[in-house]
């Protein structure tokens, strides 16, 4: 039997009793680290024996002693049993359900700010957050919850729509008036390099970043609302963009959605979200 159906094999429990019986050297000992009978530990390693049509034990008044071929199979047993023991163990119990999430820098941003209400208390999930503006697949669960920017179709996938998200440009009262321009695929990115070009002062290569410039003054970004108006320091510069303006969609999987941990997450999830965007 090679390493593959192994660990394969409905019948790992006879090669773990086999183990037993080959390394005590007879049924008795093996009985009681086992909790099989002699009888039903014996019956196990004939059946054993004809599946594999190999002759593993000497069967004598002394005990089991191994054949050639038995001393072959264990020596590929020992090998392979922490692998096997690993790979076959259950789950333990008191460990949390983990939910994998994917979203863009600024729900990131909401949400992590919100992570104790969103973990429960005590915690009942463990969270795994992607911040990236690349969507992340729910169909090959990649991640279980998915922030989106528009609806999606197809792939078994049920969508929640959230609340409208805006941008304007954010700055401190005596912000330098250069943008600061952010080189990302995003649909705001696109729109600051089509009409903000000639007045760029810093660069940065993630959201967040701009953020950050834009509360030390050093330029103007272009930030959605539900963030540029949590920092005090930050004010308005100027009207909203509406062409950026979009509805929110938090996607999952239809096959997971029911699922307790994910169900946990996705309500305390959306209470946070809408929390941080009230006006």
């Amino acid at each position: 039997m090679d390493e593959k159906n192994m660990m394969n094999s409905e019948n790992w429990d006879d090669l773990r009793l086999f183990l037993a019986v080959a390394r005590h050297r007879g049924l008795s000992p093996a009985a009681r680290e086992t909790g099989n009978s002699p009888a039903t530990l014996g019956r196990r390693m004939m059946a054993l024996e004809q599946r594999l049509a190999r002759d593993l034990f000497h069967r004598h008044d002394r005990g089991y002693t191994l054949t050639a071929q038995g001393q072959t199979l264990l020596s590929d047993l020992t090998d392979l049993e922490p692998r096997l023991a690993r790979i076959l163990a259950p789950a333990k119990q008191d460990a949390l359900p983990l939910v994998k999430v994917s979203a863009g820098s600024w729900t990131s941003l909401a949400l992590l700010n919100n992570i104790n209400n969103i973990l429960g208390s005590p915690p009942d999930i463990r969270l795994r957050f992607f911040a990236s503006e690349e969507k992340l697949s729910l169909t090959r669960r990649e991640i279980v919850i998915g922030f989106r920017n528009e609806r999606p179709t197809g792939g078994n996938l049920a969508s929640r729509r959230l609340s409208k998200i805006s941008f304007a440009p954010y700055g401190t009262e005596n912000a330098s008036p250069l943008w600061i321009n952010v080189l990302a695929e995003t649909p705001s990115a696109r729109w600051l390099a089509r009409h903000g070009a000639d007045r760029f002062g810093c660069e940065v290569n993630t959201p967040r970043n701009s953020l950050d410039l834009a509360i030390q003054g050093h330029g103007i970004a272009l930030l959605p609302t539900f963030i540029g108006d949590a920092f005090p320091v930050l004010e308005r510069k100027d009207n909203i963009i509406e062409e950026l303006s979009h509805d929110q969609w938090l996607v999952t999987h239809n096959d997971d959605r029911h699922l307790p941990g994910v169900r946990a997450a996705i309500e305390r999830m959306c209470q946070a979200l809408k929390t941080s965007r009230m006006d």
